[in-house]
């Protein structure tokens, strides 16, 4: 029971923390969360444990996924391929040990990630709250386009005349 209020409380938090969080902060959450669902999985397969190691690595996947899609391949095209590719390579490598129940799979991508990391960690925060604008800015632009694009939807379409 302490458990599963102790999740209940984490689980609480992270949403809330999540609700006001900036880009940067939610990149930064997902770097960390990506490391540990790695070490869930590497646990669960020392343990012999093969549907959490699954699952957890699955996760992993899932928060590349979410990495992948933030990159603003636009930005620096090269760059953004580039990082592009090598998040491939780790849900490649993810899946590799998923499979063959390896943890140097496993260690290879938190070698790769963790630098990553590091460097996301250290960026300066003037450079944050610039960036953190430019994201806010371009998502409210979408946002707007899109209230006014459902604004003439079906809802305020002119009767068609027979």
């Amino acid at each position: 029971m302490y458990g599963r209020n102790i999740k209940a409380y984490n689980r609480t938090k992270l949403e809330a923390e999540m609700l006001v969080a900036t880009p940067y902060r939610i990149t930064q959450m997902l770097f960390e969360g990506l490391i540990e669902r790695i070490n869930q999985a590497k646990g669960y397969m020392q343990s012999n444990d093969p549907a959490n190691r699954a699952k957890f690595i699955s996760k992993a996947v899932g928060i590349l996924n979410g990495l992948q899609g933030a990159i603003d391949p636009t930005y620096d095209e090269e760059l953004g391929n580039r990082i592009i590719g090598l998040y491939e390579y780790m849900k490649n490598r993810l899946n590799e040990a998923n499979i063959t129940n390896d943890t140097a799979p496993l260690d290879e991508v938190i070698k790769l990630i963790t630098p990553i990391k590091e460097a996301w960690d250290q960026i300066p925060e003037e450079i944050r709250d610039e960036q953190n604008r430019v994201i806010m800015d371009k998502l409210k632009a979408q946002d707007d386009a899109q209230r006014d694009s459902n604004r003439q939807g079906y809802a305020f379409s002119e009767p068609q005349q027979s």
